[in-house]
């Protein structure tokens, strides 16, 4: 009799894929919690941006609609969504400018991702498709820019003032432009242009007085003020000398006591001190050094009491404590080396300025040197403000407007702002879709379409009909003005580069570029695996 077929279990095919839906939801989870991050964010973008007030644990608040800001501060749990707070950090390194801007195309894009996934798409096919499109994008966008020279000041300016527009300074973009683009300029290197180092722009934050009181300083500001009471306060043909040992009673590395049994013996150890300082003293008038910068030190007191009186004596200024990470920019503007030990201490070790003074801003004493004698590539900026918020943020929005000026020096090619060169990748990319077959049209329409975040969220933020506004400008764009973008200041679509918003085309390619990577390494996971430690 032959055996009943239902009585043997046979083992169902593909047991190993009996879970077939996880990495859609996985995939599908990784691009809700990235959007969730990207809307977040999407309000502060623009000129009429909304700020995000940010509370820390501790309860300290600040003000801030720097994209990169918020999103460091932020909590964020979910991995992916952790992977769109790198984004922003390295736009922000890349940059500095558009940080707001590259998390709001990646949530566009992870939307786009999420149709183009429910159409059956394999995650690889649109991964391949969406790199295509980024190159070609940076293709269009290299197309619409305009080259310019270094030695055009007023163009660079009005792109620092661009990047400005959205900050809480905005109202101070035509004093802290001219101050950014002149810190870069003077710090860039003839011949090394592309390796602009920001550490050489020193910014000094000083509470009190107003943003307007912001200057530029071409020479060294001290934070903390001169030491000693009856020190010269002003000394014109400065001798200047940097060193890095105390000026007090030395002492061993360990813990030690020394008894001392009678009063003579006290004596002696007084005049020991007395005499070893005298001696240090003595050797730093005879070198003829007139300003003294002291290293702080942490064992012991970098000036003692007593050394003060013999350098108020002998009528030098001293400036003490100056940190350890700053030694190095001090050496580099006043172009010299840091003086170790009191046999090196000779006057071919110092340094000449034509001016040291201690002035006083606000609350607060700063000594300044300036005019020194062959000055190295650096230069330091006060940035005033009249409460903390306001500080902070103007400090940061000019970290963004010097990041904007390097970005120009970097690659000599400027491009509008106000939506007009996302629209302009959107139709050409449309128009290019036409011409692809296969998978390829839908992804580069998906793209195309999804690059017009930025110009609709722009119109949003300024209280304009978001559709009607993209309507009109892909309209305008059409008919072949490609500087068309949103002004809004008028509310309309106007001529952007008549308005003299500009900004640097670098900023735009690595926002695209970016954005695209990190869209690409979130569509290719599939599983979220928690590790034992």
């Amino acid at each position: 009799m032959a055996p009943k077929a239902g009585n043997f279990a046979r083992k169902p095919v593909g047991q190993a894929f009996k879970d077939k839906s996880k990495p859609q939801d996985v995939r599908l989870s990784n691009i809700q919690a990235a959007k969730a991050v990207c809307d977040a964010i999407r309000t502060s973008l623009g000129p009429r941006g909304m700020d995000k007030m940010i509370q820390g644990s501790n309860g300290e608040v600040s003000i801030t609609n720097d994209g990169a800001t918020i999103l460091k501060q932020m909590n964020v749990l979910h991995p992916a969504a952790k992977m769109l707070v790198e984004l922003s950090r390295a736009q922000d390194v890349e940059a500095g400018d558009g940080t707001t801007s590259v998390v709001v195309i990646a949530g566009a894009l992870l939307e786009a991702c999420e149709k183009l996934l429910h159409k059956g798409i394999h995650p690889t096919a649109i991964s391949d498709s969406f790199q295509r499109c980024a190159n070609k994008a940076i293709e269009i966008i290299n197309d619409m820019s305009t080259p310019i020279a270094l030695t055009d000041r007023e163009t660079l300016i009005k792109s620092a003032s661009t990047s400005l527009n959205s900050k809480v300074v905005s109202q101070q973009s035509s004093l802290l432009a001219p101050i950014a683009v002149d810190a870069v300029l003077r710090v860039t290197e003839p011949g090394k242009e592309g390796a602009v180092d920001l550490k050489n722009i020193k910014v000094i934050r000083s509470l009190g007085g107003t943003v307007e009181d912001t200057e530029l300083v071409e020479g060294l500001v001290f934070t903390s003020r001169s030491a000693g009471v009856n020190a010269p306060k002003r000394i014109e043909k400065a001798k200047i000398g940097l060193i890095q040992f105390c000026i007090s009673a030395p002492k061993t590395d360990m813990d030690h006591s020394v008894i001392v049994s009678d009063y003579a013996a006290m004596d002696r150890v007084l005049k020991e001190e007395r005499a070893y300082i005298l001696n240090i003293v003595k050797q730093i008038k005879k070198a003829g050094c007139n300003v003294l910068l002291v290293q702080k030190s942490i064992l012991r007191d970098a000036v003692s009491d007593l050394a003060q009186h013999f350098l108020d004596k002998i009528k030098c200024l001293v400036v003490k404590d100056v940190e350890r990470e700053d030694i190095e920019f001090v050496c580099k503007t006043l172009n010299c080396r840091p003086i170790a030990s009191l046999d090196h201490f000779v006057a071919e070790n110092l340094v000449n300025a034509d001016l040291v003074e201690e002035v006083s801003s606000g609350t607060n004493k700063f000594v300044k040197i300036t005019g020194i004698q062959n000055p190295g590539r650096t230069v330091s900026i006060v940035c005033r403000g009249s409460n903390k918020l306001v500080l902070e943020e103007a400090a940061r929005s000019l970290h963004d407007a010097l990041c904007v000026v390097r970005c120009l020096v970097k690659k000599r090619a400027q491009i509008v702002g106000g939506g007009a060169p996302e629209i302009e990748m959107a139709l050409q990319l449309a128009a290019y879709a036409q011409t692809v077959e296969g998978v390829d049209a839908y992804c580069f329409r998906a793209y195309a379409e999804a690059l017009e975040v930025i110009p609709s969220t722009l119109a949003e933020n300024a209280g304009l009909n978001p559709i009607a506004t993209v309507t009109e400008l892909r309209n305008r764009h059409a008919q072949g003005e490609k500087n068309a973008g949103i002004n809004v200041r008028k509310g309309a679509i106007t001529d952007i580069f008549a308005e003299n918003v500009v900004q640097p085309a670098l900023v735009n390619i690595s926002a695209i570029s970016l954005a695209t990577e990190t869209i690409r390494s979130i569509l290719k996971i599939d599983d979220i695996v928690n590790t034992i430690s």
